[in-house]
């Protein structure tokens, strides 16, 4: 897949293309389903199949003083996604106020038509563009038949009676859902970050943890997780905790890893944890003797889970 960032890298074998615009957070099923028929149609046609996209999020820019903000996957992790999906091209277009004005008919004729000349647009069934939303289905139609390229809107994505969407899986795994976010998503949520230094009380109780800094804000509820982890290139099975250690009256969240049946210095390492399932929720024990047993039944727990 080609990544282009500026409409004038734009390659001419991308006219006449095929097309489908979003912002694709977490390249969820439902997106997976669009980038599905984008890609199947646009080769059978002999066309190229392009997605365009925006960087920053456009909410992040309309919307400033929501923060956190919680977005399910890096920019980096977005491109990967979005390739293996089959696409061809993805144009990332840098999105700002001053971007954020331009109409939604500037847009069809500038960029979609004059940059691409495109034959089809695919958009989600709620999707809107253009200064004050103006662009939806009933606006690309009149255009495209003016300029001569199809619409085609897709119907939401449904998994178990849910119209699958980014809102959603953020609400799951904020929730602690890590498997309804999984089953929406087709794969588990994924955290990364550098493994730091920590209190280190849990080589002290026995069970040393890899410490993380999350490369995203959009973290599950607190509590004991089931997790797969992958270091250097291995992959290996977890327990993972989230949350501010009570029985230590610790006062910052931590996200700490303990890895079944390793011990090796990975500090400064970047660690990537799969979320799997949760185990239980943060508790507060009496002592480390009840909470050693605690950790003992979840490890054998996270056993049985994990492949």
């Amino acid at each position: 897949m080609i990544t282009i960032r500026r409409l004038e890298d734009i390659p001419e074998e991308f006219k006449g293309s095929f097309v489908t615009i979003g912002n694709f957070d977490g390249v969820h099923r439902g997106h997976q389903f669009l980038f599905d028929n984008l890609v199947r149609q646009a080769h059978d046609a002999g066309a190229a199949a392009v997605a365009i996209t925006f960087e920053p999020h456009p909410k992040m820019v309309l919307h400033p003083e929501r923060r956190p903000f919680y977005l399910i996957a890096t920019l980096e992790e977005k491109i990967e996604l979005i390739a293996a999906q089959g696409v061809d091209g993805l144009l990332i277009i840098p999105f700002s106020l001053e971007y954020s004005r331009i109409t939604a008919q500037e847009f069809v004729r500038d960029l979609l038509w004059e940059r691409l000349r495109i034959r089809k647009i695919f958009i989600g069934h709620d999707y809107t563009f253009g200064r004050g939303k103006e662009g939806n289905e009933a606006f690309l139609v009149a255009w495209g038949e003016r300029l001569g390229f199809a619409v085609e809107v897709m119907n939401a994505f449904t998994g178990n009676g849910d119209i699958i969407s980014s809102t959603l899986v953020r609400n799951a795994i904020l929730a602690g859902d890590v498997k309804k976010a999984a089953a929406c998503l087709g794969r588990p949520y994924n955290l990364a970050g550098r493994v730091v230094v920590g209190h280190r009380r849990g080589a002290s109780l026995g069970f040393p943890t890899a410490n993380i800094q999350p490369e995203k804000a959009l973290l599950p509820a607190r509590g004991v997780y089931a997790a797969l982890a992958k270091l250097a290139g291995r992959t290996y099975r977890g327990v993972l905790n989230i949350g501010m250690n009570p029985t230590f009256a610790d006062e910052c969240l931590s996200v700490e890893v303990h890895l079944l049946d390793f011990n090796e210095d990975i500090y400064g390492q970047t660690l990537e944890a799969l979320f799997w399932e949760k185990l239980r929720e943060e508790i507060k024990f009496s002592g480390p003797a009840p909470l050693i047993a605690q950790i003992e039944r979840d490890i054998a727990r996270a056993r049985e889970l994990l492949p």
